[in-house]
This record gives structure tokens, sequence and C-alpha cells, in this order.
């Protein structure tokens, strides 16, 4: 069985910049990509179709690893004018992520070090670099960490708190390994729905954040016979 967190970096973006649209959507449930594609493409609703949702999740993704609009431009064939047009708008109704990302960075300036949610902290010395590239780089990393490193406490987190629920619930159950945002489980078929429910409330409820937290689960016969079916 797996479990994995859905968006879980957007949902850690949200709530790390507060962003009033961002917050909306995760807790009314929407899909972020089709929401972003309404808000930078300025369409609606019935008229966003799956190619502009694409665009919209490359855009949504590109900005919590510091994608330039050269790098999107190339990554959605567009022109570089275009690609910067869509980051454009996206900080305009997205405000509270470009505040979020520049006052990281500015902070950062400051003491040369970036933290996750938990207080792990990354020395970013070379974010005062005479050297542009080097420079921009500890840019990127001082906003990225944040975000995909308090992604990576939560899951360990998590794997802390399944291991004691597992024992104290006597379960044959076992862990084996995490991948990313996604733990993978091997139980017995008669465990399957107590293993669900069981992953779903602890890992969603790990630790508490301005947006809800939402596990998907997917199961299967044997590992390494295919893609894990949805149950």
């Amino acid at each position: 069985m797996s479990a994995d967190y859905s968006q879980i970096e957007l949902r850690i973006l949200a709530h790390c910049a507060e962003d009033e649209i961002l917050m909306e959507a995760f807790k009314n449930g929407e899909d972020i990509h089709t929401r972003t594609a309404r808000e930078v493409f300025q369409v609606l609703p019935e008229f966003i179709t799956d190619d502009l949702r694409s665009q919209a999740k490359a855009i949504n993704f590109g900005i919590v690893y510091g994608m330039s609009g050269f790098r999107l431009a190339n990554d959605l064939n567009i022109s570089r004018k275009m690609a910067t047009a869509y980051i454009d708008n996206y900080f305009k109704r997205y405000s509270g992520v470009k505040k979020f990302i520049d006052a990281t960075i500015e902070n950062t300036r400051k003491t040369c070090e970036t933290s996750t949610l938990f207080g792990r902290k990354r020395r970013l010395d070379d974010i005062n670099s005479a050297n542009a590239n080097v420079r921009g780089f500890a840019e990127r990393a001082a906003v990225n960490t944040p975000i995909q490193g308090s992604a990576a406490d939560l899951i360990k987190l998590a794997m802390i708190k399944l291991d004691e629920a597992l024992q104290k619930h006597q379960m044959a159950a076992k862990m084996l390994l995490s991948v990313h945002d996604e733990i993978i489980f091997e139980c017995p078929v008669e465990e399957k729905g107590r293993l669900t429910d069981l992953a779903k409330e602890v890992m969603e409820q790990v630790h508490p954040l301005r947006v809800p937290l939402k596990v998907n689960i997917g199961s299967g016969q044997k590992l390494g016979r295919g893609p894990l079916a949805p149950p």
C-alpha cells in the first residue's frame, strides 16, 4: 500500500506565504492547477483546457524551485516574453507568495542561513557572493529549503508517528520505505481498511498548517507487478 501527500510542497508554500488565494483553494478542496490557470491566464473555469492546466502546473512548481522566465519558456516551448508575463501575472495574483520570497531572501542575506518550519537550518554564505550565478543559486535555495525541507521533515515525523500507531494497534503492517512525499507499506489484505484509515489520520494530522494536508492511498497485491492501483 502507498500513502502519498497530495501537493505537499504547494500546501507548505500556502502556509508559509499566508497567501489568501492559495489558502482558499486548498481549504475548498479545489484543483490548485486549475485555480492557478484561472488566475494567471484570466479565463473562466469552463474554458480551461488540459494544456492550460499543464502550463499552470509547470508555473506552480516552477515558483517553488525559483524557475526563471528563460527556463519556463524552454519547458513550455513558448517565448521568453510570454513566460515572463506568466510569472508576473502569477505574482500579481498570488501577492503573498511574492512577499514571502522577497522577505525570505532578504532575511537570508542578513543571517546567511535559512530554515525549515521545524528549525532545521541550512547555511548559505554564497547568498552575498559577487558572482551572480552563485548568488542566484543561493537565493533559490533560501526559498526552496523552507518548502522542500519542511516537506521532508513532515514525512519523517509522519513515519515516526505511524510506527508508534502500528505498534499501539498491534498491526502486522510494516513500513518499507519512504519515497519523496510517499510512504510504502506491506500489510495483510485483511488490514487494508484499517491501515488506510490509520495512515490518512496520522499523516493528515501530523502537524497543523494553515491549509489541510491530504493523503492519497493506492494499493496492489504485490509490489513490482505494475503500478499501484486505487483501492
